[in-house]
């Protein structure tokens, strides 16, 4: 059932939170929403879990202010939404930026009750390239497509979501999707593409002390594979888990085994 969690002055995000049990939230990638995750949606409550997908301010059902698109404030957002469902011994996976978003959250703002970090072709260490990280987009790049969104939002994301999948998609599948992005805030989604270009979180992947799982696609356009291989070379236990028939947006192009990944973990 939808939730509105207050998480800032005059800022309240919509949390679903669907079935009993175990709890696995989940954070969605740029520009969309929790409804990214239908398909884990539909699966997890049924085998006794509890699925908790909350909307980033900005995106979705959330409020969406002026300012707070950092990912220290998405990533403390997230912490008032934990603390108030009084969440213990939770997972959270983070999907594209709300990868960057989970591990902040991990490094800076998780006590005891986070039990484990699930990581989708996440946007991280860093998502543009720089010295030392030959990686990712360029920062021209993203801003390139920054001024496609203030020119024609429709056309930029629908241009941005044609490399997201791998697996052959329903022109309705595509309508959906881009669907997802439109709900969020011109403003928001402006701001955190310019965190996605900016933020570096390299410093920071030893500051998490959870067992770290990361799934990515082997044919990811969008967040280069190499991206989960330096994960896993930098963080203290993590594992990655290659998706080889996947693009970016695994949960769809490989549903079944993002599925039975994430159960296995559960049990």
């Amino acid at each position: 059932m939808g939730k509105s969690i207050t998480v800032d002055k005059d800022v309240k995000l919509f949390v679903e939170d669907i079935g009993e049990g175990q709890p696995i939230v989940f954070i969605h990638g740029w520009p969309v929403n929790h409804k990214m995750f239908e398909y884990q949606m539909n699966e997890l409550p049924k085998k006794g879990y509890r699925f908790i997908g909350i909307d980033l301010r900005g995106f979705g059902q959330s409020d969406k202010p002026a300012f707070g698109y950092d990912y220290d404030t998405l990533a403390s957002d997230i912490g008032k939404v934990v603390n108030e469902l009084g969440l213990k011994d939770f997972y959270l996976t983070g999907f594209s930026m709300g990868g960057p978003i989970s591990i902040r959250y991990a490094s800076k703002f998780a006590g005891k009750e986070l039990s484990r970090l699930i990581l989708m072709g996440p946007a991280a260490p860093i998502f543009t390239q720089r010295d030392g990280y030959p990686y990712g987009m360029k920062k021209e790049e993203v801003d390139e497509l920054i001024e496609g969104i203030k020119a024609d939002r429709p056309a930029a994301l629908k241009d941005f979501g044609g490399n997201f999948f791998h697996s052959e998609t329903s022109g309705e599948m595509d309508a959906w999707f881009l669907g997802l992005g439109l709900e969020a805030s011109s403003h928001g989604t402006i701001a955190c593409a310019e965190s996605l270009r900016d933020e570096d979180l390299r410093s920071e992947l030893t500051s998490v002390s959870v067992p770290v799982t990361i799934m990515h696609g082997k044919q990811d356009q969008i967040c280069d594979y190499a991206f989960s291989e330096r994960l896993v070379e930098e963080m203290n236990d993590a594992e990655l888990i290659p998706f080889e028939e996947s693009g970016h947006g695994l949960v769809y192009d490989e549903k079944e085994k993002c599925n039975e990944e994430l159960l296995k973990l559960l049990k």
